[in-house]
C-alpha cells in the first residue's frame, strides 16, 4: 500500500478536513480488553469520582491513536506514517449517556525532505483541546 495523497499536491498550511469520532464506555471497555488496561478510571464511574475526576476518561493512548486514525486516514497508509507523537492535555470525559465527541482537524506545518511532510494535529472534546504537540511525519506519495 501507499499513500493516497501526493507530496506535490500540498503546501504548508494544507488544512485537512476535520473529522468527528465518538466514544462511548464500550470503546473504552474494548479497548481496554486490547490494550490491558482495565484501569476502573476508565469504566467505572464510582472510581474516577472518588479519584477526583469528573465522569469516566479516556484512555490516554485511545484518544492518542484517534489522532493516528485521522492521519492514516487522510494519507491513505498506515505505514506511511513514519513519526508521530502528543502530550496529553484534558483528559476525554465519557459520560454513560450520550458519550462524548472527539473532533480532530490537522494542518500541514512543514515539507521535509524525501516527500515527508511534518502534520500538526488539533483534538478536542467539548470545546477544549485534549492532545497538545501532536504531530505525526508522513511520507507521501
Amino acid at each position: 500500500m501507499s499513500a493516497k495523497v501526493s507530496y506535490a499536491d500540498v503546501e504548508v498550511g494544507t488544512e485537512i478536513p476535520e473529522q468527528s469520532y465518538p466514544i462511548d464506555r464500550q470503546n473504552l471497555v474494548m479497548y481496554a480488553g486490547a490494550s490491558g488496561d482495565f484501569n476502573p478510571i476508565h469504566w467505572r464511574e464510582s472510581h474516577a469520582r472518588a479519584v477526583g475526576l469528573p465522569d469516566v476518561i479516556a484512555h490516554g493512548m485511545y484518544t492518542m491513536a484517534q489522532g493516528g486514525r485521522f492521519v492514516t486516514d487522510w494519507v491513505g497508509d498506515p505505514g506511511a506514517v513514519v513519526d508521530y507523537g502528543v502530550r496529553f492535555s484534558t483528559p476525554v470525559v465519557v459520560p454513560d449517556e450520550g458519550g462524548a465527541m472527539l473532533v480532530i482537524s490537522g494542518k500541514v506545518e512543514r515539507k521535509l525532505d524525501d516527500n515527508k511532510v511534518v502534520v500538526a494535529l488539533t483534538a478536542r472534546s467539548e470545546g477544549q483541546k485534549v492532545l497538545t504537540r501532536a504531530k505525526a511525519v508522513v511520507q507521501l506519495a
